[in-house]
């Protein structure tokens, strides 16, 4: 059986310049890379509009909107739906449960966006994103990249999660270890020469497996 391929954008990669684009969204039209400057973004994608776990999940950046705000980010979301059609969608949740969507959600009817971030994948549908997450930085570029299938929700304490580890490995030129939570030890850098070496195993200022991996409290 032959298999009629269509062409899609590849998925922009981490490090990459988040692809620049113009759009309307709920709040009016945006440039993007005019938009939230000198702020983290989370840009984000969704399905479709009157959808049960999509609701849940733009419920969830919704409820949670002060805790980003808080980390210097601005939220955007985004489906392959009219204006219109977020707007009815925005209203009815608001109305029926008392939750608002308070920040912008892009109409990317064209699918324009949507190809340009690589959020269409077509083995898992043509005409509706996937949930996508991308972890963007104030200057512009991708640091972190989530994708997870239609039918299964996103997680928004791993989301806030991993903003803390980017942002605090930004200060402190750390990284995180597995389940790392903000207060928890982080991993120093290893050493690159053998000076490095031999003063890292001399090193009692922090927990030492083996001089490539040691861990240290920050205050």
């Amino acid at each position: 059986m032959e298999v009629q391929e269509t062409a899609y954008n590849p998925m922009p990669r981490i490090g990459d310049q988040a692809p620049d684009f113009t759009a309307m969204t709920t709040k009016g039209p945006i440039k993007f890379s005019e938009f939230a400057r000198d702020k983290w973004v989370l840009l984000f994608s969704h399905p479709a509009d009157f959808t049960p776990v999509c609701t849940t999940e733009m419920s969830g950046f919704a409820t949670r909107k002060a805790e980003f705000e808080e980390l210097n980010t601005e939220l955007i979301g985004l489906s392959i739906d009219s204006v219109h059609a977020h707007l009815g969608w925005v209203n009815n949740v608001r109305e029926k449960t008392g939750v608002y969507f308070d920040f912008p959600i892009i109409a990317d009817i064209d699918m324009k966006v949507a190809k340009l971030y690589g959020m269409l994948q077509p083995n898992e549908s043509e005409t509706a994103a996937v949930r996508a997450v991308f972890f963007i930085d104030p200057s512009k570029k991708i640091r972190l990249i989530m994708y997870y299938p239609l039918n299964v929700g996103r997680n928004m304490d791993e989301i806030l999660r991993a903003l803390k580890a980017l942002q605090y490995s930004d200060k402190h030129g750390v990284a995180m270890p597995l389940n790392w939570q903000p207060g928890d030890k982080v991993i120093i850098p290893p050493p690159k020469t053998l000076d490095e070496m031999e003063q890292r195993l001399q090193d009692t200022s922090c927990e030492r497996v083996e001089f490539y991996l040691c861990k240290k409290e920050l205050s």
